[in-house]
């Protein structure tokens, strides 16, 4: 008793205003506890969900209500966010945190780290924004809110050479999903005969009824010019199960073994010989899953005009190239994502040969760069370091 009562206690703010980051910041939590539970009495508190109350926090707004998309939504909801902000300041002048850390959510996070900052408060934030995309300008005032920023790709830190920020990439995370993933015993899937193919046409509305009807046109081309084919469209949540397949109800061109797989995405990449994949983060599981695949992305004519003068500074949309700094998986965007170049990149990568062999050994080298497992670990002792 006594001795419990010499700990010092340690507030500890921490905003993750969407899921995936909510998951990171519990794992994070916990290797801090891990780290200094002995040491110190430990308070969490802030921003996040069911996971990061698991482990302790008080959470004062939930990622049901936080994790929103798109800027109309954002809108809609303008007053909820003005409010929360109040809040989150609020917190900070009457807590007084030892420490900020928050997690990607730029948007909210870089107004109350700057808040923060000026409050004294030591700010620490995971996951850099995509200023080598878009914003560039961000670049300084990302260097003066933040005392530590601590990347998941390599080539982020050097984009903060010359600022001051004590910057660190620590491994990706997705290494540990995947690494985890690789472990467990591989479930049955609905897979038919021949060469298994996946299919991830995306998972928002707009963006099945734009790409599913081209790549299912793909896939009929690709079986008639390989053979026997089995493909699998992983549906993560009954909401995006209920798109699929009332987009799938209206097309009239499918390839003779189709299924539809509830979660398991990461299994059915692992299985895969070769995957159609929608641009986005499922590319990067492909990759580690040493899938190969093809990247497909198509928005409203407006929308791509207006991503192209947004978009600055890369060559690349998929992640995997953009690591790469060249493209290893083939590109098709906007008008190039028909049914036949899909087929035409795709077929390649499922026939034994040297397109095939070139791509998996260039995935292998892209997976090395992204570091070991471990990376939260690593960056929970990092982060208990300066709580120390």
């Amino acid at each position: 008793m006594e001795e419990a009562a010499k700990k010092r206690n340690l507030r500890i703010m921490i905003s993750a205003g969407e899921v995936s980051g909510e998951l990171y910041a519990a794992n994070i939590m916990r290797e801090i506890k891990q780290q200094l539970g002995a040491e110190f009495d430990l308070e969490f508190f802030g921003i996040g969900g069911d996971k990061m109350v698991a482990e302790g926090a008080e959470i004062i707004a939930h990622v049901s209500q936080t994790g929103v998309i798109g800027i109309w939504e954002v809108l809609k909801r303008a007053r909820f966010f003005t409010n929360l902000k109040k809040q989150l300041q609020n917190m900070i002048d009457v807590r007084k945190p030892d420490l900020l850390l928050t997690v990607d959510y730029p948007g909210m996070n870089m107004r109350i780290a700057e808040y923060a900052h000026s409050k004294g408060v030591r700010t620490i934030h995971f996951i850099c924004p995509q200023v080598w995309a878009w914003h560039q300008e961000r670049i300084p005032k990302i260097a003066r809110i933040f005392d530590h920023l601590i990347t998941i790709f390599p080539f982020e830190p050097k984009l903060f050479d010359g600022t001051g920020l004590d910057c660190h990439f620590l491994g990706h995370p997705m290494v540990d999903v995947i690494e985890q993933t690789k472990r467990e015993q591989a479930p049955e899937l609905p897979w038919g005969n021949g060469h298994r193919i996946a299919l991830f046409p995306g998972s928002r509305r707009n963006e099945i009824a734009r790409l599913l009807p081209d790549i299912l046109k793909a896939a009929v081309l690709v079986e008639k010019e390989v053979g026997e084919c089995s493909f699998i469209i992983p549906t993560p949540t009954e909401q995006i199960d209920k798109l699929v397949r009332a987009e799938l109800a209206k097309c009239k061109i499918v390839p003779k073994q189709l299924a539809l797989c509830a979660g398991n995405s990461r299994h059915v990449l692992q299985q895969a010989t070769a995957a159609i994949i929608k641009s986005g983060t499922s590319t990067l599981e492909a990759a580690l899953m040493c899938c190969p695949h093809i990247v497909v992305y198509r928005v409203s004519k407006l929308s791509g005009m207006i991503l192209r003068r947004m978009i600055k500074g890369v060559k690349n949309v998929g992640i995997v190239n953009i690591v790469a700094d060249r493209e290893i998986t083939p590109e098709l965007l906007q008008e190039d994502a028909s049914a036949e170049r899909m087929a035409e990149e795709l077929i390649p990568l499922i026939k034994q040969g040297s397109k095939r062999d070139k791509q998996l050994a260039d995935l292998k080298a892209v997976c090395d760069s992204l570091g070991s497992e471990g990376s939260i670990a690593r960056t929970g002792k990092f982060i208990s370091e300066i709580l120390r």
